[in-house]
């Protein structure tokens, strides 16, 4: 495809992501505090549930990837797939919500299994979904155009879920009937938005070579690409303190702000500006490059997230709601950026291995991102752990549970602000490195093709 995508074409395209941003924030943001302030399972414990599930999707990712090329080889799409993850999807997210017996043990089995499933059928949407762009046109602006609809449907996706996904727990008397509710709605509005998106793409021709590669090859072949994994080493370090800080919203609502219901507050603070940042961060990157712009992002985002520290020691709401705010316009940048240089990364390396293996690239980034995802929540629990944080005693089943949290030690008031802050600032420091480094090895890569994107 060379000509101009049409508008509905890329919203057709876009919708997807607002089905995977509500699976990428929602566990994130709630699914720990679930297990440990409403059924009462340890932090340890209720960290192990989310991280071991995540771990099986990372070695899951890349064969669906390696799988989803072999049907684009057989079929020329990439829509059986994506449809199987979509139905599948929503009845798997509700089910780790609607734990239905009181019991921490019992609990802590069923949200794991149920999270286990729920993030295989993700995987069978999400790897050929983010394979789709590298396919969707033969201009590299097109392509960028598809990942800026993309990321504005993630950031309503995630600010819609994040917002109402607490609100709803609440409003239907929180614990577990709470909960319950909140998992089968957002399930059904995620379940809507990846059917339509999975059939609204059904027009884009997908064709990774002319033949299929079987996993252990593709990955042989993907592996020379060194300017791809340091991009993604950049991602994944960003994304991981993304998920640390979504992981603790809750906990500092709670405990340092004395209101639970602020977690929708934050969250919409954190995600609501991101909308209007990226049409922004797209114009100032065309103008002064991607490379440039995304460094810029991830030290004003480090900045933010420290200062967040001080506001929230003294008790500021205001203040912590405005920082949030900046750092739902750093967001934007970390999300659209980045994506929009995988594309031109994995067709900058076809010349090389002969194969535009999209899928097998978005397997490998996939699995990435889903092990950071899972990651941050598990070194959120680590660090309650570590600071002596007293989960409930279970058995929350109305609204008592936000009323009246447990009280903390200082040492774990101490630990999960600086979870929430530091901890996040750190690994979006860690970013800038890999993300010289891939400047570095795209330029020496394909130093003749799109400097502005690929080059300071």
């Amino acid at each position: 495809m060379t000509e101009t995508l049409p508008k509905r074409r890329l919203l057709g395209y876009g919708i997807g992501s607002v089905g995977t941003g509500v699976f990428s924030a929602v566990p994130g943001l709630l699914l720990l505090y679930y297990l440990t302030d409403v059924l009462g399972v340890s932090a340890a414990v209720a960290g192990a549930v989310l991280v071991v599930p995540k771990a099986w999707d990372v070695l899951l990712n890349p064969i669906v990837g390696a799988a989803s090329d072999r049907e684009a080889v057989r079929t020329g799409r990439r829509t059986r797939l994506l449809l199987a993850g979509a139905v599948t999807l929503p009845v798997l997210f509700a089910a780790m919500f609607a734990v239905p017996v009181d019991s921490p043990g019992f609990a802590a089995c069923w949200a794991g299994l149920a999270f286990l499933l729920a993030a295989s059928a993700f995987a069978c949407f999400q790897v050929p979904y983010v394979a789709l762009p590298a396919e969707i046109s033969a201009l590299p602006a097109e392509r960028r155009r598809a990942m800026a609809w993309r990321v504005v449907c993630l950031t309503a996706g995630i600010l819609v879920a994040g917002g109402l996904a607490p609100a709803l727990s609440d409003s239907a008397g929180g614990g577990r009937a709470g909960y319950a509710l909140m998992g089968a709605v957002i399930g059904l509005a995620m379940g809507a938005a990846m059917i339509t998106s999975a059939l609204a793409t059904r027009w884009i021709p997908s064709r990774p070579g002319d033949r299929s590669l079987r996993l252990g090859a593709a990955l042989r072949t993907a592996r020379g690409n060194r300017p791809f994994f340091a991009l993604l080493g950049a991602y994944v370090a960003h994304t991981l303190a993304v998920a640390v800080m979504l992981a603790g919203a809750p906990y500092v609502a709670t405990y340092r702000l004395d209101d639970y219901g602020l977690t929708s507050a934050m969250f919409v603070c954190m995600v609501g500006p991101s909308a209007v940042a990226v049409p922004v961060w797209r114009r100032l990157s065309r103008r002064y490059g991607h490379v440039p712009c995304y460094l810029v992002a991830l030290v004003l985002f480090a900045a933010t997230a420290a200062a967040l520290y001080p506001a929230i020691t003294s008790g500021s709401t205001g203040a912590v709601l405005g920082l949030t705010a900046l750092v739902g316009v750093c967001y934007a940048a970390v999300q659209l950026l980045p994506l929009s240089l995988l594309p031109e990364t994995v067709h900058a390396d076809a010349g090389r291995t002969g194969h535009a293996q999209s899928g097998a690239f978005t397997g490998l980034w996939t699995a990435a991102e889903t092990g950071a995802l899972a990651v941050g929540p598990g070194v959120f629990a680590l660090i309650l752990a570590l600071v002596s944080f007293r989960s409930s005693s279970g058995g929350g089943s109305s609204k008592d549970v936000f009323d009246a949290p447990v009280h903390q030690p200082g040492s774990a008031l101490t630990g999960l602000t600086a979870g929430f802050t530091l901890v996040p600032a750190l690994l979006l420091l860690l970013s800038v490195p890999l993300l010289l480094a891939y400047r570095r090895l795209a330029a020496a890569h394909h130093p003749a093709k799109e400097p502005r994107t690929h080059a300071a």
